[in-house]
């Protein structure tokens, strides 16, 4: 295999101004939003030169948010820097930085705004 098996991401969100907001507030990010004909997709900054995927927040009315399935997890040098913004972005948290293993790091998960069950990852 050549490469990482995950190369994109979309997550469903309701209403993709709250949603942009919230990942803006929580990531410290700009999210560009982008209208394919009345799909809205709002897309997560991405550098090629650097390792991971990318993806987006997706407005459609086939894609539903849900707490079920699928979990994406973000990296992050830190996990409790992202879950310190959570709350105040209007997420929920729902599992507390948790270590995995000394090898593996910490984990953490939260509901965004739409109603989404999403991961954070790091090391420390």
């Amino acid at each position: 295999m050549e490469n990482n098996m995950v190369g994109w991401f979309e997550i469903p969100v309701h209403d993709m101004d709250r949603a942009k907001l919230f990942y803006e507030s929580v990531f410290n990010v700009d999210i560009a939003i982008h209208d394919f004909g009345g799909m809205l997709m709002g897309w997560f900054p991405f550098d090629e030169k650097k390792p991971g995927a990318t993806g987006t927040l997706i407005k459609q009315e086939s894609y539903v948010p849900s707490q079920e399935g699928t979990l994406v997890y973000f990296m992050s040098k830190d996990v409790q820097q992202e879950l310190d913004r959570i709350e105040d972005a209007g997420g929920i948290i729902y599992q507390p930085k948790t270590e995995i293993s000394p090898e593996h790091g910490y984990m953490a998960v939260f509901i965004d705004t739409e109603g989404n069950r999403v991961a954070l990852h790091s090391q420390k």
